[in-house]
């Protein structure tokens, strides 16, 4: 593994993660009923089901194949690949299926079994056929090596960024909300709700959040690094702005643009564009302070009770659980970059003692 890159494993395990926890949500309420674990798979065939759900959960195992098929291309014979690929996906799922017997809130069904089994299996043929050339020795993968961070930073680095433009798909929080630990662990907001306040602290934590990502994207590339950073905000208000058309049934696209984000946006990017004259170090050490700031005071900002009046129109419906995972992301993000920024220093302090 030393001569290749570990992006595809560092995808293909962020991913399996993310697929277990998503299928688990919301984790709580286990209960032993007493039925065998195993009557599900014996059972008929569920009585009410959607063309939805069918395509959702073959979708949803789709890259698990195609990630673990890529992983193990390099090590081994494609039949094998292609097995050992095909079977984590149906065993995960499996296990999965098992597990959701002792949730409340969840059923589970031999329906959803075959779904993912046949996801996993459908992408593990792409990943035999795709997987390396995209990649890890293809022509992505190529184009990888040229543009961004080398080596193991930069394969964390990047995974980093995915999950964070993930994070922008949770319609609960405000643009770059991410951090907040209460609704994690059912605490109460500091401060009651007022006008003038929220609009400061939200103006602040959008700046500051700004201004860490668009260094952290620019550690990340190897050239034209402001190029990176504003495609990567601009990717991301892209997105926050497909989800709320999604998930809140064509309104509010564009309701991440309070006064408060507006203004922090522009602050943001304001404060990045001075601290390019900085050093590489000095960039990394801002960056770190801007998010241990922002986090600090995501967790203080009170609840805006007119985002939770518009979010009386979402309906989550299948979209619950994906909802549940955006969520622990958005809540864990700036810690995992904090994390990210601490070994990247290291690792640039070894090279340039």
């Amino acid at each position: 593994m030393a001569a290749q890159s570990r992006l595809p494993l560092y995808l293909a395990a962020a991913y399996t993660l993310l697929a277990l926890y998503g299928s688990l949500y919301p984790l709580s309420g286990w209960r032993d009923t007493g039925v065998d674990p195993f009557v599900f798979l014996g059972a008929g065939w569920p009585r009410y089901f959607t063309v939805f759900d069918i395509v959702a959960n073959g979708l949803a195992y789709v890259p698990l194949g195609f990630l673990w098929a890529t992983v193990f291309t390099p090590r081994l014979p494609a039949a094998v690949v292609f097995v050992l690929a095909a079977l984590t996906g149906g065993f995960l799922s499996f296990g999965v299926e098992v597990a959701q017997n002792f949730l409340p809130s969840r059923v589970p069904s031999n329906l959803d079994l075959v779904c993912n089994t046949g996801g996993g299996l459908f992408g593990a043929l792409a990943g035999l056929r795709w997987g390396r050339h995209l990649l890890d020795g293809g022509r992505l993968h190529a184009w990888r090596a040229r543009r961004f961070l080398g080596g193991t930073d930069g394969d964390r680095g990047l995974v980093l960024l995915a999950l964070w433009l993930l994070t922008q798909l949770n319609p609960e929080t405000f643009l770059f909300g991410n951090g907040n630990l209460r609704s994690l662990l059912g605490l109460p907001a500091a401060f009651a709700f007022e006008a003038g306040q929220y609009f400061e602290m939200e103006m602040a934590i959008v700046a500051a959040h700004t201004l860490a990502v668009g260094l952290i994207a620019g550690r990340l590339a190897r050239h034209r690094p402001a190029l990176l950073a504003c495609a990567a905000i601009g990717a991301a208000l892209l997105v926050k702005s497909f989800a709320l058309l999604v998930l809140m049934q064509g309104s509010h696209g564009l309701g991440w643009l309070t006064p408060g984000a507006g203004a922090g946006l522009l602050l943001g990017m304001a404060l990045w564009i001075g601290a390019l004259k900085l050093g590489p170090s000095q960039r990394q050490a801002l960056a770190a302070l801007a998010l241990m700031f922002a986090t600090a005071l995501a967790n203080l900002m009170p609840d805006n009770p007119y985002l939770k009046e518009s979010l009386r129109v979402w309906q989550q419906g299948h979209f619950l659980n994906f909802n549940g995972l955006t969520r622990l992301v958005s809540s864990l993000w700036p810690f995992l970059a904090l994390s990210w920024l601490m070994l990247a220093r290291r690792s640039n302090e070894r090279q340039h003692p």
